[in-house]
């Protein structure tokens, strides 16, 4: 077998088995579920960030990032699911607030010259911002919406369209930009994507969105075909960002995928780059637009 071929069955096999654990979860609503799916690829992608700075020698706490994006997930979900948005608010700033201090006092034991206490800080403090701050957001939609009559949560719809949606703008850009790419989007950045490919995203993403919202309806009683339009557009857009912060990280750190967790697919933090953009888009247009309470 070559390498080709046994690429694109551990990449089969790989996607297979979390569209089913996703979609065993989502489907069925389970917060247990929610809690080991959102938090394993938070600490996961945490943990793939600081490995990254590792790899080209920037300074950087890990054991107290890992620690501290540990601290948040639990009390996002804690205060999300028992106290309700508005304390889960008031958790996460104090939560920031207390990384900054701890982050801040670890460097007052450290010895060290010229800029690095700076850079070691800032790098701390980013990986905190960029993967547990952002990926909470999908958290966040699960509860947005009241609990139904039986107790259980009816925000993972929403998840689901949020998934499928930045998907769709994944495989939009890589099919259109396979089959048309001409013009490259940002060379300097990631060489292989194109403006063919950036419209293609797009496309396939607004597509995505009003095919899912026509099949399930009943489900997504909040959208509409012009918000599934609308929104299905802005994601697409905040999807390729995503994916192309994420590149700007790995060409900074001279790595090709974030990590090895998913054979054939790369690292946790690959499968999620674009969620963690397109996330909190999602959560703004529900609470500003659509008038979600």
């Amino acid at each position: 077998m070559t390498d080709r071929k046994l690429t694109f069955l551990r990449r089969l096999g790989s996607s297979l088995a979390l569209w089913v654990v996703a979609l065993w979860i989502i489907f069925t609503g389970s917060e247990p579920g929610f809690v080991i799916l959102i938090g394993g690829l938070s600490m996961v992608g945490l943990w793939e960030f600081y490995v990254m700075l590792d790899h080209k020698r920037l300074p950087n706490f890990k054991i107290i990032g890992l620690l501290c994006g540990a601290l948040f997930v639990a009390g996002s979900f804690y205060y999300l699911s028992r106290q309700g948005p508005d304390r889960a608010h008031d958790f996460e700033v104090g939560a920031l607030l207390l990384f900054m201090l701890i982050v801040f006092a670890r460097q007052m034991f450290q010895r060290t010259r010229d800029v690095s206490p700076l850079e070691t800080m800032a790098f701390t403090l980013f990986g905190l911002l960029y993967v547990p701050w952002l990926f909470s957001f999908v958290t966040k939609i699960v509860y947005l919406t009241p609990r139904d009559a039986t107790g259980h949560v009816t925000g993972h719809f929403y998840v689901l369209w949020l998934i499928v949606v930045t998907k769709f703008s994944d495989m939009g850009a890589y099919v259109t930009g396979s089959l048309i790419g001409k013009h490259p989007l940002v060379p300097h950045i990631s060489p292989k994507k194109t403006w063919e490919g950036f419209f293609g995203a797009l496309v396939f993403s607004a597509g995505g969105g009003c095919g899912l919202l026509s099949l399930m309806g009943e489900n997504l009683s909040l959208l509409n075909m012009t918000h599934a339009a609308v929104l299905g557009v802005g994601l697409g857009f905040a999807a390729i960002i995503g994916d192309l912060a994420e590149s700007i990280i790995k060409r900074t750190a001279d790595v090709k995928d974030s990590g090895r967790f998913l054979p054939g697919i790369g690292g946790g933090l690959d499968l999620i780059d674009s969620i963690l953009f397109t996330a909190p888009l999602m959560f703004f247009y529900l609470r500003f637009v659509v008038g979600v309470a």
